[in-house]
């Protein structure tokens, strides 16, 4: 599996969570506030960027060398698959963001 991490893009800003529906709709009260999440918020997680998959045999990996080029299964241009704790949780497009890799989030998948 081939993965990068990526650094969180500093000039983004979070978007307030006071009165931000959550829940089953039978749930009595589907709002949350900030202060409902305040014991998970410095809770670290692990953010993972999927660029692509291959399959190599042993012989194969075992020639690689720097500038060896692995193809994978993706083209340029497709989304890449965003991980949070090893769940999908979206899609989006690599950037470039003052000489460093970032990710565009272009779909949300609800699970």
């Amino acid at each position: 599996m081939t993965s990068a991490s990526l650094d969180l893009l500093p000039d983004l800003e979070a978007q307030p969570l006071d009165g931000l529906p959550m829940g089953k709709s039978d749930d009595p009260d589907p709002t949350v506030t900030k202060a409902d999440l305040d014991p998970v918020l410095n809770v670290p997680i692990t953010v993972t960027a999927i660029l692509g998959h291959t399959e190599l045999p042993i012989s194969d990996v075992l020639k690689l060398a720097p500038g060896s080029i692995i193809e994978l299964d993706r083209a340029v241009g497709e989304p890449i698959d965003i991980y949070i704790n090893d769940r999908i949780v979206a899609r989006g497009e690599v950037v470039l963001v003052d000489e460093r890799l970032g990710v565009t989030l272009s779909e949300v998948i609800s699970h």
